[in-house]
């Protein structure tokens, strides 16, 4: 297995925000989770996402993540990866 972060990103109280990384190799089983790195916070989720993708071209795929603030306070995050398969 291969594990990394893609990027680090910001969303503002109460708000979605979506993102796109490209070119990954389709035959990659990939599973993706989202980590508040601020405000550290001991109690209920900060943040929700969803991930999409579609094949960009025959061997690559793009990922689209949407990540949603529950909170009253702007969260910052990493998307980090897993490769299951590489």
């Amino acid at each position: 297995m291969i594990f990394g972060t893609q990027f680090t990103g910001n969303v503002p109280a109460g708000q979605t925000r979506r993102w796109f990384t490209h070119s990954w190799n389709a035959s990659w089983n990939v599973v993706w989770v989202m980590i508040p790195t601020n405000p550290p916070v001991d109690g209920p989720a900060q943040i929700e996402w969803k991930i999409q993708n579609t094949r960009q071209a025959p061997g690559l795929v793009k990922w689209f993540i949407e990540v949603r603030n529950v909170t009253n306070v702007p969260v910052d995050f990493q998307a980090r990866y897993a490769i299951l398969n590489a």
